[in-house]
């Protein structure tokens, strides 16, 4: 109805006439589109254009980017190279893994010893004992050696009772003595005794686990503490106890406070090493020399 509306000049008519001139066919389209139809031939033309324009500048694009690409994985390539002479000497399981792990395991066996009050050790100098069939091993077989027994040494020291309680001299030894309440009769002194002033801090030898703290007749306050190989610490007539049953400590860390609770006659801390539960003398396990 539109089409029946419009005046004729508006209309064209366009007439498709097959090649055969048998059939022909007629199209009515607004006369304005045939008058603009270069226009959108030209418009047509330069979205193409603009378009293979696009095409051809990206992949230009992607070429330079492959290009920088493979540039850097070369220069990777060649740092790569670089490094392994350095990184292969500390490879697990080299002999330079070895030397740190010793170095390493030294260092906290020294510091053990410290947190105890004895002088650590340095492995400056150790030069072997000139075996027979330790030349036969190579540097590497006497590294890992060493590193072993290290480890084995550094679980032993860390939970066996070594060293001082405290720094101080002794009042009373591991034996019988006069009873310092009865000069007429013997008593046995199942520990030794360190001088100190009430308050000074008292130190666990050796990491283990507190069975007791608290008041245990003549040894006034008291803590117990268990370790491997069924041995135990006891720090006796303390003024002030710092840890409870139950809980795990570390050599060197501070317990109590030393006191003169109990069958004292004066502020000193009382310190016995027991092997299953009977005391031993103490003073075997204060240097590493005994």
């Amino acid at each position: 109805m539109n089409w029946m509306n419009k005046k004729p000049s508006e209309i064209s008519t366009v007439v498709i006439i097959s090649k055969n001139h048998q059939h022909t066919q007629s199209v009515q389209i607004k006369t304005k589109h045939l008058n603009r139809i270069r226009h959108y031939v030209y418009s047509t033309l330069s979205v193409v254009v603009v378009l293979v324009g696009l095409v051809i500048y990206l992949r230009a694009e992607n070429f330079r980017q492959e290009q920088e690409k493979q540039q850097l994985l070369a220069q990777i390539v060649k740092l790569k190279g670089a490094i392994p002479v350095a990184s292969a000497q500390t490879k697990e399981g080299s002999a330079q893994s070895y030397i740190q792990a010793i170095e390493g395991k030294l260092k906290t066996i020294n510091n053990y010893l410290k947190r105890r009050g004895l002088k650590g050790f340095s492995n400056k100098g150790i030069g072997g004992d000139d075996n027979a069939e330790g030349k036969k091993l190579t540097d590497k077989e006497v590294y890992s050696l060493y590193n072993d027994y290290l480890s084995r040494l550094m679980g032993t020291i860390a939970f066996t009772p070594m060293g001082y309680p405290r720094i101080s001299s002794f009042t009373s030894f591991f034996g019988y003595r006069s009873d310092p309440f009865d000069d007429g009769r013997a008593e046995f002194h199942p520990g030794i005794d360190f001088k100190g002033r009430k308050g000074d801090e008292v130190k666990c030898t050796a990491s283990g686990k507190v069975v007791f703290a608290g008041w245990s007749g003549g040894y006034g306050n008291c803590i117990r503490i268990a370790h491997i190989n069924n041995l135990e610490t006891v720090y006796g007539h303390l003024s002030k106890i710092k840890v409870r049953v139950g809980q795990e400590v570390n050599v060197g860390d501070e317990i109590g406070l030393v006191g003169s609770t109990g069958h004292s006659t004066g502020a000193h801390l009382h310190y016995e090493v027991r092997k299953n539960g009977k005391p031993i003398n103490p003073v075997n396990f204060l240097t590493l020399n005994k």
